[in-house]
């Protein structure tokens, strides 16, 4: 599993009809600052995943990627390797929240 942040939304027209309906989102994966462990970095990266908990932009959120991206009863019959599976309300680490920003 990992933290992201929702940062747009993917538009398909033409794809394999097992996918038709999903909604599909481009995430960008963070991590905790390793220097100050007091907020999160991104990665520099960006994945497509499929939305299957109803999210928007500028959410973090807790994806997985993989064969555990198609654990889910949304996506056991779906060709995905990245499924959001939840909204993070919250993180505290060392005793403090983290910033969700």
């Amino acid at each position: 599993m990992f933290i992201g942040k929702i940062v747009g939304t993917l538009v398909s027209t033409q794809k394999t009809e097992s996918m038709r309906g999903s909604k599909l989102l481009m995430i960008e994966p963070y991590v905790i600052d390793p220097k100050t462990r007091d907020h999160l970095i991104t990665t520099g990266r960006s994945l497509v995943a499929v939305d299957v908990v109803g999210v928007g932009e500028g959410q973090f959120v807790l994806a997985v990627q993989g064969s555990s991206a198609r654990m889910t009863p949304e996506t056991k019959t779906l060709p995905v390797d990245c499924t959001i599976i939840g909204v993070i309300d919250s993180i505290t680490m060392e005793r403090q929240n983290l910033p969700l920003e």
